[in-house]
């Protein structure tokens, strides 16, 4: 689809990998809603780029929360056109930790709830109304992009409830694709490696040359306008469907 004058819903946009889709979308002439819950880096966002963007403050893993913000996306914009779901946590917590204590079955169910059922609550509610938008030359009417993780796929110690989420991600791509197939709206994955996000920047300068060393090719940390520029052609591109892109210079995580 031609992203000029198509609207996203970004969860997670206010920073990182999200907001490098936002500031892509809006460079591209497209517009964007901000979902996240951070209101201060979202609001800020927001202001900067102009009448393009709305924020709207969202708890994704709440199903009120995210009808709210797909309501303001469609009373701001009219449509949506994509949906984007970089939002998630990553906190990391051993089954069994070292004094014995088996790991909090809330924390477990936390992790879940935001990563993969929050990414569940934008896809239904955002596909909704893409399916009442004019198919172009090709049928489509729009199109999802969820965000897993290579712990998708070699998850270190410590990331079960995180893997799980991902994992979760990547095992329902397959078959809402082939749902969805009858709209005319195609559903895509990026797994990411290692980028460099307001939390990577955050950690000490040798732990970050650390991780860039264990990157096989290129050596360095990726650049979330390097993941916006994934995103963008996967929207500009109508074969791509039903994929889950690994974008991480060829990165297989160890244990731990």
């Amino acid at each position: 689809m031609n992203i000029q004058n198509c609207v996203a819903v970004i969860s997670g946009g206010a920073s990182g990998l999200g907001e490098a889709v936002v500031r892509d979308m809006v460079a591209k002439g497209g517009k964007a809603a901000i979902f996240d819950f951070d209101a201060d880096n979202g609001e800020k966002l927001a202001a900067e780029l102009g009448e393009a963007v709305i924020f709207c403050k969202t708890d994704v893993s709440d199903a009120a929360s995210v009808k709210t913000a797909v309501d303001h996306t469609i009373n701001a914009f009219g449509a949506i056109h994509f949906a984007v779901n970089c939002a998630g946590v990553a906190s990391p917590k051993k089954v069994i930790d070292k004094k014995g204590n088996p790991i909090p079955i809330d924390f477990f169910n936390r992790v879940l709830q935001i990563n993969l059922v929050g990414t569940m609550n934008v896809i239904r509610l955002a596909a909704v109304e893409m399916c009442k938008n004019t198919p172009n030359d090709d049928g489509e009417k729009g199109i999802v992009i969820n965000v897993a993780s290579v712990a998708a796929f070699e998850g270190q110690v410590g990331q079960a409830a995180y893997s799980a989420s991902k994992a979760g991600i990547v095992g329902m791509a397959l078959p809402i694709a082939r749902e969805f197939a009858a709209y005319g709206i195609r559903v895509n994955t990026i797994a990411p490696g290692i980028f460099m996000t307001p939390m990577m920047a955050g950690l000490p300068e040798n732990t970050q040359q650390s991780l860039a060393k264990m990157m096989p090719f290129p050596k360095r940390l990726g650049k979330p306008e390097e993941f916006a520029q994934l995103v963008r052609h996967i929207f500009e591109n109508p074969m791509i469907n039903a994929e889950v892109i690994r974008l991480d210079a060829a990165l297989r995580m160890a244990a731990k």
